[in-house]
């Protein structure tokens, strides 16, 4: 009789990929060790990822802090892509955002997890943080139904040639997915982003030009009137 294969626990080691994709304070930077550990004791992680992710974490520690704390807001904080809210990815800035957000905390509150006032559902590390408190098989199954999000957040890492893209992968193979690359939607640049929409034509106004162009002065003489009238 063959023996049936048991699906590794990958409690401890989804705490710990959420904890490397927090912000990299002076807190953080001291856990590390013990984070890479984890995933070592539990070995849920292929062996060749926790080699990227020891890289990753050398890497960190050795640049200086305010240039890992920059390039983590500069990763995650700036532009849709490479953002760790899902559902930025899916619902962007429209309405429909505000209900799946209200189901996410739903479906939290049953298994009995509750957020602090700071902390949005759609966050990868919550999400991460609420899976690691499910069985193995409730996790890998809740894991896999955002495996497109995650391929296309790695896909943008990969692009950006971040090692965070290594955490990304993690995250999928736990989920029982490939990490791959997948057409994502590219960030606008900045300033396009920023552009005032087209019907204000730049925000010109009467009297006021584009902003970069000369900006006229209109002199408007009273009348003698008017003179008299101040």
């Amino acid at each position: 009789m063959k023996e049936r294969k048991t699906m590794k626990n990958t409690r401890y080691s989804l705490r710990a990929l959420a904890r490397l994709l927090a912000y990299p304070d002076a807190s953080w930077r001291a856990e590390l060790p013990a984070l890479l550990d984890v995933l070592d004791e539990e070995q849920a992680v292929p062996v060749a990822r926790r080699t990227e992710l020891r890289a990753l974490a050398a890497e960190l520690l050795r640049l200086d802090p305010f240039e890992v704390e920059a390039r983590y807001v500069d990763t995650f904080d700036r532009g849709r892509a490479t953002s760790l809210h899902l559902f930025e990815h899916v619902h962007g800035d429209s309405r429909d955002r505000g209900p799946a957000m209200i189901d996410l905390v739903q479906t939290y509150e049953k298994a009995g997890l509750f957020l602090g006032p700071e902390e949005l559902p759609d966050h990868l590390c919550v999400v991460l943080e609420f899976a690691s408190t499910q069985p193995p098989q409730l996790a890998r199954a809740f894991l896999a139904e955002m495996a497109h999000i995650l391929n296309a957040i790695f896909s943008a890492l990969l692009k950006r040639e971040s090692p965070y893209a290594a955490v990304l992968a993690a995250v999928l193979e736990l989920a029982g997915q490939k990490a791959q690359a997948v057409p994502f939607a590219a960030d606008e640049a900045m300033d396009e982003a920023w552009a005032e929409p087209q019907a204000f034509d730049g925000c010109s106004t009467r009297g006021q030009s584009r902003p970069g162009e000369p900006q006229p002065i209109h002199i408007v003489r009273q009348s003698p009137a008017a003179r008299a009238a101040a």
